[in-house]
């Protein structure tokens, strides 16, 4: 819709009412989208560092265990 003003020297001033920029409307969606992304992840890794166990870990074999002691200077057990 446009609307008309005249200035003090009788010309006609036509403003029209622009809509949003399309290329601003992308930006602020993609942008939104990817902060909710965001957030989401963070999120989830919070709550499963809350609620699930702590991973197992791998038991260490003999052979690694004597080899560690040998680098110690300490002898492995049962030697």
């Amino acid at each position: 819709m446009a609307s008309q003003f005249t200035d003090g020297g009788g010309n006609v001033i036509v403003e029209e009412a622009k809509g949003f920029n399309p290329g601003l409307v992308v930006l602020l969606v993609v942008g939104g989208f990817l902060l909710l992304f965001l957030v989401g992840n963070y999120a989830l890794y919070a709550y499963a560092q809350k609620t699930l166990p702590p991973k197992k870990k791998k038991p260490v074999s003999k052979k690694k265990m004597k080899k560690a002691m040998l680098k110690q200077g300490v002898s492995a057990p049962g030697e």
